[in-house]
């Protein structure tokens, strides 16, 4: 009897939980819309979650490009699994390594340069369907790019475009007109207890 009774509150929580749901998918009225989408905070995974939404385009044949700024042309696994796709990935690591690395402010300026130089190119080719500005947050951080430009031309890109925008300390004004925005919180990292980067984990 007790068994029985379970059952029909779970049904029937189930069938109350499913009709707000429905309701709810219902009320979105836009089918289709390039999105903005900004991963930021200090936890990892910010790259590592764009790269996903990059394997989940391929997935559906289709084109992708992926601007690097900041990052050196160091091997890393995606990178080296998404050139597989020359047909389909347009990579593009534009930077010469972090900041403290190059120790030049001008060398830094003129490699964001060039990188957003390409993602305006990349952002002009139609058939692009998502495009992964890896690490601009860093560049806007520093002011290696003029903030106010990068954000009127995100801003205006292609209404089906798909956008992702990675890196730390992401700018409240490049927030304000993003339509996603997930922050990766630090709880804890191997970092701190001394392990290295990992192959296939960092890098």
């Amino acid at each position: 009897m007790t068994e029985g009774n379970d059952d029909d509150r779970h049904k029937a929580k189930m069938a109350k939980r499913k009709a707000v749901q429905d309701a709810e998918v219902a009320s979105k009225t836009v089918a289709e819309k390039g999105l903005l989408i900004v991963h930021t905070g200090p936890g990892k995974g910010k790259s590592t979650a764009a790269f996903g939404l990059v394997l989940r385009a391929l997935g559906h044949g289709r084109r992708v490009g992926v601007v690097q700024f900041v990052k050196g042309a160091w091997s890393t696994g995606e990178r080296t699994a998404l050139e597989r796709f020359p047909d389909l990935v347009a990579w593009h690591t534009m930077g010469e390594g972090f900041t403290w690395e190059t120790q030049d402010r001008a060398r830094d300026v003129a490699a964001a340069a060039r990188a957003w130089d390409k993602v305006v190119e990349l952002m002009a080719d139609p058939g692009i369907f998502l495009i992964v500005l890896d690490e601009l947050n860093i560049s806007l951080r520093y002011d290696h790019l003029p903030l106010d430009a990068v954000v009127a031309t995100l801003a205006a890109r292609r209404p089906d475009l798909h956008i992702v925008v990675t890196g730390r300390n992401a700018k409240p004004e490049l927030l304000a007109i993003a339509d996603l925005v997930t922050e990766m919180g630090a709880v804890k990292h191997h970092f701190a207890a001394g392990v290295k980067a990992q192959l296939g984990i960092e890098f």
